[in-house]
């Protein structure tokens, strides 16, 4: 526990970002693909109803969607054709950084991408990522409980806490100010 806490305060200060404090053993790497496995094989609907759950929560999150931003309405957004190209990305991304978990420098350049775009294209605060795999991760626990235990879960957090981290990196590198915020 101490050891994550120091990695923090680094991040935080802006100094060593090369590596992460502590990378998935392999164990953990076959946790996360057998799991994901399962998952992906139901990409589509898992990926919907994790969006649905976080723009529902999260209603500020449907800003950045110009065709469902005004939909309050669960089963109109599951109509949106947006919405499901949306889940698709989300979920392809995931499996590309699950798939690739050997190969770090294939995961960094994968959610630098993703950061980038989201920094400078779509202007997304980076806090909705945090948001984001939270929603996911309880949406998996529900779904797959036979699979998603709490020892699968804690280890699935950190793969979330090392996805965040690439992507706030992006975003620092493309000058965004406020990377860390207290929203979360």
């Amino acid at each position: 526990e101490r050891g994550r806490e120091r990695g923090e305060r680094e991040r935080e200060g802006g100094r060593e970002r090369e590596t992460l404090s502590e990378p998935l053993s392999d164990v953990e790497t076959e946790i996360i693909q057998d799991t994901w496995g399962l998952v992906y094989k139901n990409c589509e609907d898992v990926g919907v109803s994790v969006l649905i759950r976080f723009f529902v929560n999260f209603p500020s999150a449907k800003q950045y969607f110009s065709q469902f931003q005004d939909m309050e309405d669960p089963e109109e957004m599951e109509k949106s054709t947006q919405l499901r190209q949306h889940a698709r990305r989300v979920m392809n991304a995931i499996n590309t950084v699950v798939a690739n978990l050997h190969d770090a420098e294939k995961v960094s350049s994968v959610l630098a991408l993703v950061g980038k775009a989201h920094a400078l294209k779509h202007k997304v605060e980076p806090v909705y990522f945090k948001i984001l795999s939270g929603v996911m991760l309880e949406v998996l626990a529900e779904d797959y409980p036979e699979y998603f235990t709490e020892e699968v879960q804690l280890v699935w957090t950190k793969l979330m806490g090392a996805v965040f981290w690439h992507v706030t990196g992006a975003y620092t590198e493309v000058g965004w100010l406020q990377v860390s915020s207290s929203a979360v």
